[in-house]
């Protein structure tokens, strides 16, 4: 009967640390996969952020004055009061 009842507590036990070992396996997979998404996510975050940078500057560019008269004169046709414009009609 003692016999018994140590192969049964020893099943157990067995049992127990195979459940342990199998939830520790999982979990570390799942951290490893949250590493890799966390790091996708940051190399993301990288290139929006040099993306808005340069979208800053662009901005910063178009805003100028030399590039708006430009826009004005080849987009709209747009001069400067007192401004001769010479155009080549010989084609």
């Amino acid at each position: 009967m003692k016999n018994k009842k140590k192969i049964i507590r020893n099943i157990l036990i067995l049992l127990i640390l195979i459940y342990a070992i199998i939830t520790i396996v999982r979990q570390q997979n799942t951290l490893s996969q949250y590493e890799k998404n966390s790091q996708s996510l940051a190399s993301q975050i990288e290139e929006q952020k040099e993306y808005k940078e340069q979208l800053a500057k662009k901005q910063e560019a178009i805003n100028s004055e030399e590039v708006i008269e430009e826009l004005a004169r080849d987009k709209l046709d747009m001069y400067l009061p007192n401004e001769k414009v010479y155009m080549d009609t010989g084609m």
